[in-house]
C-alpha cells in the first residue's frame, strides 16, 4: 500500500512539472503568420532577434525587398544608411550544417569584407531549390516551419524598381513560447541538437 501511495505522489508531482518551452519567432502580416525555429548554434543572432522582437523594434518596419525565387527581406532599410547607423551589427556565425534551403531564416547585411550581419534585418529564402551560393556568406539562424505559403504570397506582390512592395507589408514580430508537442503538431521535427 505504501508503494502505491508513493507512486501516486510521484505521479502527481511529475504531472505538475511545467513542460519545457522553446522560443519561436513569429511574424504576423496581413497575408498570414510565419513561425520560425531559432537555432542554438547561432546564439548571438538568436539572442539579438529575441531582444529586438521583445522591444517591438520591427513593428514600425515592413518587408522592404521581395523577389520571387529569391528572398522576402524585412526590417531596417536595405540601404547603406540603414546599415551605417545600425547599433545591431553582429559578427557572422556560420554553421556548416545551416544551409540556404527553402524557408531558411537569415540575417541581412551590406557588402562588407567581414560579412558583418545587421541583426535589424532578416530574410527568408523563398527559392524552392534553395540558394547554395549564399552559404558561408550570410548567417542563417533559423528555419520557417509554418507559413511558407505566406512567404510565397509575399514575394508575388507588385513591386517598384527596388523590389519594394507597392503596398507595404507591415511586420508584427514577436517571440512566442511553444512546447515540443506544439511545434511538432505544426509539422516540424524538433532537432536533436539545434539545427
Amino acid at each position: 500500500m505504501k508503494n502505491l501511495f508513493l507512486l501516486l505522489v510521484i505521479g502527481l508531482i511529475s504531472s505538475c512539472t511545467p513542460e519545457t518551452t522553446y522560443p519561436v519567432g513569429q511574424i504576423k502580416t496581413d497575408k498570414g503568420d510565419i513561425l520560425i525555429w531559432l537555432y542554438d548554434e547561432t546564439p548571438k543572432h538568436k539572442e539579438a532577434f529575441i531582444e529586438l522582437a521583445e522591444e517591438g523594434y520591427w513593428n514600425d518596419y515592413t518587408f522592404n525587398r521581395v523577389i520571387e525565387n529569391f528572398v522576402a527581406q524585412g526590417g531596417c532599410p536595405d540601404t547603406p544608411e540603414g546599415f551605417a547607423y545600425s547599433t545591431h551589427l553582429l559578427e557572422p556565425e556560420f554553421d556548416p550544417i545551416a544551409k540556404h534551403v527553402y524557408g531558411a531564416f537569415g540575417a541581412g547585411r551590406d557588402d562588407n569584407p567581414g560579412k558583418i550581419s545587421a541583426a535589424c534585418q532578416f530574410y527568408i529564402v523563398q527559392n524552392k531549390k534553395g540558394l547554395p551560393r549564399l552559404d558561408g556568406d550570410y548567417t542563417i539562424y533559423g528555419q520557417v516551419f509554418k507559413g511558407m505559403d505566406v512567404v510565397d504570397q509575399i514575394v508575388k506582390v507588385e513591386t517598384d524598381s527596388t523590389n519594394a512592395p507597392l503596398v507595404p507589408i507591415k511586420l508584427d514580430v514577436s517571440v512566442i513560447q511553444m512546447t515540443a508537442a506544439q511545434i511538432e503538431a505544426e509539422g516540424y521535427t524538433m532537432p536533436a541538437k539545434g539545427l
